[in-house]
């Protein structure tokens, strides 16, 4: 499996000629982002649903992606893990906040749309026995509306994490095999319209982890 940056993801995209994405851009600085807008122009995308925002985007980069790509939701972590720079109350109600290490409290909740589900935090965090975690997860999705979701891998033992390999964890954007997606059909009633795939693979084996995906949601269990 040949893991790479965004410029490849380019490549495939325009090779594959999609027209629809999720994009994520959590490791992407002001002038990369920049770079990456110029270069989405040049390909074939009209359409992108779900956008996971940084919270050093001021409002005009908000409006640019928001106008040219019709975007449905946009998602942030709490702002306890990183603090919010900017007043984004004009998208409040298309901002969903994440599940990462904390589970957002409802005073953040309620100032925005509701939440957006992590599915391999909240996974990993059953198979961390962390009761407090799990029972805020629950809590929240029983009270705010699940705007958007995420999927990753689940592995079967923690690994360590790319950034930092004293750190193990469960979850991983990094699919070797398809049943490392097999934990969703719990979460099958949770699961909003938009789910996107956060995944560092290639995107043909994104594409192919999508129908993997699909056939586990439209399964009648």
């Amino acid at each position: 499996m040949n893991l790479s940056g965004w410029r490849s993801k380019i490549e495939e995209i325009n090779s594959l000629g999609l027209t629809e994405i999720a994009l994520f851009l959590t490791g992407l600085g002001k002038e990369e982002r920049k770079d990456l807008y110029d270069v989405l122009e040049n390909t074939p995308i009209s359409s992108i649903p779900h956008v996971h925002l940084r919270t050093d985007m001021a409002l005009d980069e908000i409006d640019y992606l928001s106008d040219k790509y019709k975007v449905e939701a946009f998602n942030l972590h709490s702002s306890t893990e990183f603090p919010l720079q900017y007043d984004y109350g004009k998208y409040a109600s298309k901002i969903f906040l994440e599940n990462c290490y904390v589970v957002p409290g409802e005073s953040e909740l309620q100032k925005f749309g509701g939440l957006c589900i992590d599915f391999s935090h909240w996974e990993e965090k059953k198979l961390e026995n962390d009761q407090n975690y799990c029972e805020k997860m629950e809590r929240a999705v029983a009270n705010y509306m699940i705007g958007c979701a995420h999927v990753s891998a689940i592995k079967d033992r923690p690994i360590p994490v790319v950034i930092n390999s004293k750190i193990k964890e469960f979850s991983s954007h990094v699919l070797e095999s398809m049943h490392e997606l097999d934990y969703i059909k719990k979460y099958k009633k949770y699961l909003p319209n938009i789910i996107s795939i956060e995944l560092e693979n290639p995107i043909q084996e994104q594409l192919e982890a999508k129908k993997y995906l699909e056939n586990i949601i439209n399964t009648v269990s």
